[in-house]
Formats: C-alpha cells, structure tokens, sequence
C-alpha cells in the first residue's frame, strides 16, 4: 500500500506516517472515505457499549476496549496508546500515569460526591482527550460516554 497523506480538517491531531501505514482497508484514499469507515465502526461500537457492565467503565481495560470497538475495522493500532508524541498531549510516557489518575480521581469524586455528576462527566470527557491517550480518535472516544 502507498504511504497516504490526508489534509487534516482545523483542529484534527494530525496522524504520523507510521500510523498512516497501519490503516486496515487497502481501497481507501480520500479524508471522506477514512470519516465514512470509523463512522460505521464506531457505530458498531456504540452497539456494543450499551451492553457492557456499568462497573467496568472506570478501568483503563474498558477505555482501551471500547477505542478497539470503535477503530478495530479500520487501523491496527485501534485500542494501543499512542507511541509518538503529539502537537496535544501529554507526554507518551505519562498516558498510564495521567490515566491511573484520572480513574482514581473519578471514582474517588463520585465515592464523595465532590462534584455534581454534570460536573464529573465534563471533567471525565476533557481530561482523556487532554491527555490523549491513542494516536486519534481521542474526541470521538471520549464522546461515546455520554
């Protein structure tokens, strides 16, 4: 397969050549076709979310499950977190660490009604796309919680 290059819309995290490279289908070619082929995995994700155990949305084995549910038709890395730096991000070698905290952050909020729920959810949806922690898809990810 040829190395692709897609312009990347305002705002998007832009995909490094190797990631490029791991994309699943050989046929693809345009921005347009890639956005149709996640939209259509994500929506099989969002099948399944609804079937999942309420308990396990806060471990860091469901975050990574639920982005391979969304992503696994379309790139390899679907579910892995991201090995390359970013424009956005924390470091690659702080994605654990910020993400362990987080979870424990939340469960410790909810635990002691901290926050009002509106207020966790907003924080639990910012923080994992301020960390980002895969190569992309982050927002989307992120979106599927509420």
């Amino acid at each position: 397969m040829a190395t692709l290059k897609f312009d990347e819309p305002d705002g998007a995290t832009p995909l490094e050549p190797e990631e490029l490279e791991q994309l699943i289908p050989d046929y693809i070619s345009t921005r347009g076709e890639l956005n149709q082929l996640e939209q259509a995995n994500i929506a099989q994700a969002s099948v399944w979310i609804g079937k999942q155990n309420l308990d396990d949305l806060l471990t860091a084995t469901f975050i990574s499950n639920l982005h391979k549910k969304m992503f696994d038709h379309v790139w390899k890395w679907a579910g892995k977190n991201r090995n390359t730096n970013k424009n956005i991000g924390v470091s690659k070698e702080h994605i654990n660490n910020d993400l362990g905290k987080l979870l424990g952050d939340v469960k410790y909020w909810l635990e002691h009604k901290t926050f009002t729920m509106d207020e966790i959810a907003a924080r639990f949806h910012h923080k994992p796309v301020q960390i980002q922690i895969f190569p992309n898809g982050n927002g989307r990810h992120a979106r599927c919680y509420r």
